[in-house]
């Protein structure tokens, strides 16, 4: 009898252990059949929705000794070296040292390249901010034209090159009333010295 028990254990140890290989190849081929699919398939990337912010335009009218004199659309934040660019470069004649090439451009100027040993036009060049009365041209002018009038320091002609940049040329003498720093009075002094 002993021998039929041992006989019977054994086989309910085979059994046992044929059925946990039976349950651990089941699993095996799952996890492979999960892993097949994963690596079959293909995700899809869906891109992000963007939005192209466009540069804003300025229109510059430049005129006088540049190779093609016209109107030109620029990006805002251009200076006078691109508007120059775009009209595809100075004249053979052009007066290169009357204009400052670094000088940031605004929307609806006209820039006068003057030839070499031609006057500058009334309202100024492309390389001054006065006029020919003397006036400077809020508009154009650079911190050390602006440091020139009354009760202008350095600082406040950098707020006034700030705003200049910040809201676009100025439309009028009382636009200054919009930069800090400067109140009536100070306006009051400065609307005979100064030109748009």
């Amino acid at each position: 009898m002993s021998g039929t028990a041992e006989a019977a254990r054994a086989r309910r140890r085979l059994g046992v252990g044929a059925a946990i290989v039976v349950v651990l190849a089941a699993a095996a081929i799952t996890v492979l059949i999960g892993v097949v699919r994963t690596t079959g398939t293909t995700a899809e990337v869906v891109p992000l929705p963007t939005t192209a912010v466009s540069p804003a335009v300025l229109y510059v009218h430049l005129a006088g000794a540049v190779a093609q004199p016209g109107l030109y659309r620029l990006d805002e934040g251009a200076r006078l070296v691109d508007g120059v660019a775009a009209a595809g470069g100075f004249a053979g004649d052009a007066d290169r040292s009357a204009v400052n090439l670094a000088r940031l451009l605004t929307d609806g100027e006209q820039v006068h390249v003057p030839r070499v040993g031609e006057a500058p036009p009334p309202g100024g060049t492309a390389g001054t901010a006065g006029d020919g009365d003397g006036l400077v041209n809020l508009n154009t002018a650079a911190a050390t034209e602006l440091d020139t009038l009354p009760r202008i320091g350095p600082a406040l002609a950098e707020r006034i090159i700030a705003w200049r940049e910040e809201n676009g040329r100025f439309t009028s003498v009382e636009d200054l009333l919009a930069v800090p720093g400067i109140g009536e009075k100070m306006l009051a002094g400065l609307r005979d010295l100064v030109t748009l």
